[in-house]
């Protein structure tokens, strides 16, 4: 019963990477013609999304391992979020085209990406590997 915290994590990572990595590669490479129901979609956003799925997946692993560098991928993965955020406010304030449901989505995979964060370092700030 001890570890049905550490699956359960594991799982929903997973789950978020693999959804994350499903929707932003098939804008990226256009398949299955998500990228024109996408609407005004903005490209740096999408890839630093694509990016994080691969972090997501990497602290996945690391959960798996017990391993203490499962920190790294996800705080990675939380600056580059929040570096795309600032430069989707400014593509915004520039007049550029965007859809209103991104800045939302960045602002919740913020907060999803910082709560597995913070269950990594909780789970892992004793370890010495």
């Amino acid at each position: 019963m001890k570890n049905i915290g550490k699956y359960i994590t594991i799982t929903l990572l997973v789950a978020f990477a693999l959804l994350t990595l499903f929707l932003s590669s098939s804008v990226i490479f256009d398949w299955f013609g998500i990228r024109e129901k996408e609407g005004d979609y903005v490209l740096f956003v999408v890839q630093s999304n694509f990016i994080s799925s691969v972090l997501y997946v990497v602290a996945a692993f690391g959960f798996l391992k017990n391993k203490k560098w499962t920190i790294a991928p996800l705080l990675i993965s939380v600056v580059i979020l929040i570096v795309a955020q600032i430069g989707l406010h400014y593509h915004i304030d520039a007049g550029g085209l965007y859809e209103e449901k991104t800045v939302k989505a960045m602002y919740f995979r913020i907060i999803v990406t910082l709560v597995f964060s913070v269950i990594a370092f909780v789970r892992y700030k004793r370890i010495k590997n």
